[in-house]
């Protein structure tokens, strides 16, 4: 297997390895997780690949999953870059507790002191915001942030499935203010959803701020493993349209000699641009889907791939994307003889 190469985490010095393992599946508390036996091999074989970036959660499985994965970095600490995230309400806690849940401060003190716990660490690499509230300021959040990494318990901010005006917003404030600011932001992003592409990875690029994206196989999908008629399960976003999408994969994927998971990480961990990385969160049930995973790492697409895979599911950007890039307006911006650098074909996703 092709060992992990590393990246540095948006603006700052930290490390981080190309892909990293999610562990929302890490128990079995909703029903449908890996035993704790499950979810060690697959930490361990990430780990033996070179990985080293761990993205949890507090309420994933009930904090099943923050318990496991303190177990399984116990023997070298300070080689794993773990992540975990704050925000969701806890569904033991007392429904009759308004603050259990949000991005307010009591919440976000409670929440890392049980994350610190539940892990048995002094401290948390990369500290989420798990879902923007729209109730919180953004200076209470990010002062707060601040006063957690000057005393130590979390090194690093991120913010995740928030749109990219708040979060440019609280970037700039914090550095007027001598806050720490995000380094890393998270959303959802794949062959088969990229309304990212609008707002939030051009924001990203901007500020440098590395991206971790979920969902990279569309909940499945793109594997066409529900093209399979004895497949028990069809999710909802198993459209006919996404089925046709996962078809185009999955022959690309055959004449390529890989397979359909392989290509769509690789389609995101490629995605052009310079800047902020993006790293794809390996999301695998079983240890075989997560050795399937990290084939990925064994080979690349070739520009045609990308090309092609790119019309397979193609991006409706839409006002004013559309109409700014539009050749009319460009023409209007820049003159008849203006011709686009290969920057500002960058910044235009073209």
């Amino acid at each position: 297997m092709t060992t992990m190469r590393y990246r540095l985490l948006g603006q700052s010095g930290l490390r981080v390895s190309e892909l990293a393992l999610g562990t929302m599946t890490f128990g079995e508390d909703w029903g449908w997780g890996a035993s704790r036996s499950e979810s060690k091999k697959m930490f361990d074989m990430f780990a033996e690949s070179g990985g080293n970036f761990i993205d949890t959660a507090i309420n994933y499985t009930n904090g099943t999953s923050e318990k496991f994965v303190g177990d399984f970095i116990q023997s070298d600490r300070d080689y794993f870059v773990v992540a975990t995230k704050y925000s969701l309400r806890d569904n033991n806690a007392s429904k009759l507790d308004p603050n259990i849940g949000g991005n307010q401060r009591k919440n976000m003190i409670r929440a890392v002191e049980t994350s610190l716990k539940n892990m048995g660490t002094d401290y948390i690499d990369l500290y989420y915001l798990h879902m923007w509230d729209f109730t919180t300021p953004v200076e209470e959040v990010m002062r707060a942030f601040d006063d957690l990494v000057r005393d130590g318990k979390v090194r690093y901010i991120g913010i995740s499935d928030t749109p990219a005006w708040v979060i440019s917003k609280a970037n700039m404030l914090a550095e007027l203010r001598g806050w720490s600011r995000f380094v890393a932001t998270q959303f959802p992003y794949s062959l088969a959803g990229r309304d990212a592409e609008r707002e939030i990875i051009p924001m990203a690029r901007s500020e440098d701020i590395a991206m971790t994206v979920w969902g990279i196989l569309g909940g499945g999908v793109l594997t066409g493993k529900y093209r399979d008629e004895n497949a028990t399960t069809r999710y909802d976003q198993a459209s006919e349209e996404r089925m046709k999408l996962a078809d185009g994969i999955v022959a690309l994927a055959k004449e390529s000699g890989v397979t359909p998971s392989q290509l769509a990480i690789n389609w995101v961990r490629q995605r052009p641009g310079s800047g902020a990385p993006i790293i794809p969160i390996l999301g695998a049930r079983t240890l075989a889907q997560l050795e399937d995973n990290l084939g990925a790492l064994d080979f690349s697409l070739s520009d045609s791939q990308v090309t092609e895979l790119d019309a397979l599911g193609p991006v409706k950007l839409g006002f004013p994307y559309d109409f700014l890039t539009s050749s009319g307006v460009r023409e209007l911006l820049f003159g008849e003889t203006f011709e686009l650098t290969d920057n500002h074909r960058e910044i235009l996703w073209k």
